[in-house]
């Protein structure tokens, strides 16, 4: 597995990533040719050995702001529990200039929520009805000396 850019090239293995991870929450096509087009975007991806997208994080940097976002941050479920999101983590975050990173992720996605808090990601809000299915996103922060 490796780490690389990812481009507009990347749209239908992307939207199929999405499906397979968020199956009803996926993004929908436009927003997935935003996040693979609109500058100062971080986009990279988890490829295999035969070149395939196994996983994709999208950095927002909002420097005015004093943070980042991770747009959207997943893994493959057969290739899952092999560190692959916390190294796609580790690389987007490597790439943000602000001392501060946010992320949402569902209240009953335990296993993110456990990898996030490892990872220095503390809760600082929580999105009520925020997915389609009406759970709560919670929303986590990381502090960074940069």
């Amino acid at each position: 597995m490796k780490i690389i850019p990812a481009s507009f090239l990347d749209i239908g293995a992307l939207n199929k990533l999405e499906h397979a991870c968020f199956e009803k929450d996926a993004w929908p096509f436009l927003d997935l040719i935003a996040v693979l087009t609109f500058p100062d975007v971080i986009r990279l991806k988890a490829v295999d050995d035969d070149g395939s997208m196994i996983g994709f994080v999208a950095g927002d940097p909002r420097p005015s702001e004093g943070f980042s976002w991770i747009a959207t941050i997943g893994v493959a479920p057969e290739f899952r529990r092999r560190g692959i999101g916390r190294d796609l983590l580790h690389a987007c975050e490597a790439q943000l200039t602000t001392p501060r990173v946010r992320l949402s992720v569902r209240a009953s996605n335990d296993g993110a929520i456990k990898l996030y808090e490892q990872e220095g990601y503390r809760r600082v809000d929580v999105w009520q009805s925020y997915y389609n299915d009406g759970e709560a996103a919670i929303v986590m922060e990381k502090t960074r000396g940069i």
